[in-house]
Order: C-alpha cells, then structure tokens, then sequence
C-alpha cells in the first residue's frame, strides 16, 4: 500500500507500532516487513465520486456502525487526516475518517494564511550547508504550485514586500530573494522585484520613514486553509469514505495476530459527542492524524509511550484592514528577537503574527497577553 501525498502526520499501523512519518511520500519505501503493517490490497483508483452529495451524518454513523471492518481509520479530521483519507479512499481502500470538533477546527483553520516554501529556511539551508532544509523548501514550493493549480478558488499568487533599512542590506536580501525565485524554478510565481523608497511608503505608508532605504517584493501563495480542509473532506465522503465528525475516539481495539501471537490494534471505540452513543469502529489500520494530541492517541495503545510531540503555540491578532493594502502583505525579517512576523490581509482585515512558544495541548488555546503584546510592539 503506497501513498505517494505529502502530508504531515503520525501513524499507527496494524501491528501496534507507532511510527511518525514526515511525508506520506516517505511512507511508500517503508515495508510491510519493518513496520508489522497488514497488508490492504487496494482496487483500481477510483476517478469518479459514488456520491453526487455527501451522505447526511446520520447515514454516515450507520455505515461506521454496520460496516464489519474497514481497510483504514483514520482518527483526524485536520488537514492531514482528511487529505489520508482522500487518498485512500480513492485508491479502492474502505475507509473511515472520525474528527472529534468540527473538521479544520484546530491548527488546520489557525495558520497563517500562506502556502510557501519558507525564505528562512532557504536561508538556513545555504548559510549552513544544510542539503535536508534545501529539499524542504523545493517540495514545499512544488506544494504550492499544485495547490494553486488544483484549487484556484481558494488559493492565489500574493505579492509579499520586505522592507529594508539598511543600504547593505538591499543587495543582501535581493540576492537572497532571488535564489528563492531559482529554487522554485519553472513553479516561480512572478519574478520579485525592488521598490523605490516612495513606492514602498506608497503601499505601506505607516513604515518608520527616516532610515527606510527601499524594499524589494517577491511573490508566495495564499489560501483559505480551513476551507481546504472543508473541500478535501467533503470530497472523500463524496468518493465514499465514512465520514463524521462529534465522533471521539475513547480508546483503541486491539487483538491477537493469529499468525504472530502479537496483541495489535484493530480498531477503536468511538463516542458521538452530541448524543453520547458509542459503538466499536474495526479496521486493518489506524492512521493517528490529530496533530497536537498526538501523544493522547499514543498512549491508548501503550500507557508508558514516552511522548514525540512538543506543542507550541503560534499566535496571530486581527487588526484594522488599512494597515495592509488588500493586494500585498509584508513582511519583517528581524524582530526584536530574531522571529520573523507576517502583515498579510486577510477577508478586508490585517492578519499580524505568529508566535513561536512552547505550550501545554488544550482543546481551546488562547493567545496569552504576552503573545499579543509581543506582536503589538513589534508592529
């Protein structure tokens, strides 16, 4: 079984192991044999949905009830676990997807808006000789250039604008910008370019004046992230996955392999949190897909996992639609301790963030005053 997307996530496979896979593209060179993973033999790849509209939640809790096992489980109704179960269902595998909130109601629906490939991490890659950071950045931007193919309804080029402050600092940065062009190559949105002092002041008039210098633009995308996840969502119930969400996951199935004498999972036990029923949803494989709580999942299949993920809070404010144009965000490079922030506008309104600090998993996360104000004296 091959899935051959990059997404982000954690899988629990059949065996009872847990491995945490970077790149769904990675997870096609693992074999059967390394991971313990039950072997699904996938039909042809369905190119038609089977549902002209998605099933109500209603027919979609009968099928997880009376459905006697499922290829894949996949628990996640992110970004990752909707785009899992995307995948496999459209490669023949029955598939389940249960999120216990609303689909995209956490970290999928609280990014910062931009699909990209990362001019830090450029940076990093080539000021450190850092082969791994280089690849990082050319897939992502190959990421971008689908989704803006692919979903144009919810994705567009945004021009973003570095301002610079120093003279030595505009050849710097402009080749630097210009290399990002390079690495994105024929997948180069519009080449960036640099803006007279006037120009820059002419977008962004609330920029400190006196040692502006001037400021160049170069181009990443933007999309609708919780929207996205609507759509890849949507469209795997339409291609006939079993689709709900309010469903938590209370704990996991396990049984005996027969052939290895192994204790593995084979399902979990699911609640719906609007009428409090729970019944037992089997499966071959159960995919881990909920980002943050990843560790909580984890430990239901061993209560001594020794935890993998360190959460951390990124914060982002809503301020006033004038302090962005409506075509053009910006950027800051170098705060007052080395974090970069994102001006970008977003629905009439400036999106101004994010944040980068450690934190403890909540269902509900708040920005704290210290977060906001950070932001705040920055801008």
């Amino acid at each position: 079984m091959a899935f051959q997307k990059a997404v982000k996530g954690t899988i629990l496979v059949g065996g009872g192991a847990l491995a945490t896979v970077l790149g769904l593209s990675q997870f096609a060179h693992y074999r059967r044999k390394q991971m313990n993973m039950a072997y699904v033999k996938a039909a042809d790849y369905i190119s038609e949905p089977v549902n002209r509209e998605p099933p109500s939640r209603e027919a979609q809790l009968l099928t997880l009830q009376n459905t006697s096992e499922f290829d894949i489980l996949v628990i996640g109704g992110g970004a990752t676990g909707s785009g899992c179960a995307l995948d496999a269902v459209t490669r023949g595998l029955k598939t389940a997807l249960v999120e216990r909130d609303d689909f995209s109601s956490g970290t999928s629906s609280r990014s910062t808006k931009l699909i990209h490939g990362g001019v830090r991490y450029l940076q990093k890659a080539i000021m450190k000789l850092d082969i791994e950071q280089y690849r990082m950045v050319k897939e992502a931007l190959h990421e971008r250039a689908n989704l803006l193919e692919i979903a144009p309804h919810l994705s567009a080029p945004l021009p973003i604008m570095l301002p610079v402050y120093k003279w030595w600092q505009l050849p710097y940065y402009w080749v630097g910008i210009k290399l990002y062009d390079l690495v994105a190559g024929s997948n180069c949105l519009k080449s960036s370019y640099v803006l007279s002092k006037s120009r820059a002041l002419e977008h962004f008039p609330m920029l400190q004046k006196d040692k502006l210098v001037g400021a160049i633009v170069y181009y990443d995308g933007q999309h609708n992230d919780a929207r996205m996840n609507l759509a890849i969502a949507l469209t795997a119930a339409r291609y006939g996955a079993a689709t709900a969400n309010y469903m938590e996951v209370v704990s996991l199935l396990k049984k005996t392999d027969p052939q290895t004498g192994k204790v593995r999972v084979s399902g979990a036990r699911c609640k719906d949190v609007l009428t409090g029923q729970e019944f037992d949803v089997r499966a071959k494989c159960v995919i881990n897909a909920t980002g943050p709580f990843t560790d909580s999942v984890r430990k239901m299949d061993d209560k001594d996992a020794a935890a993998i993920c360190q959460p951390s809070a990124g914060v982002h404010i809503v301020m006033p639609g004038y302090y962005s144009p409506e075509s053009m965000g910006l950027l800051d490079p170098a705060t007052s301790d080395g974090r970069v922030i994102f001006f970008l506008p977003w629905q009439k309104m400036t999106i101004a963030g994010t944040t980068d600090t450690p934190t403890d998993v909540t269902h509900h996360p708040i920005p704290s005053e210290e977060d906001i104000n950070f932001i705040l004296n920055e801008v």
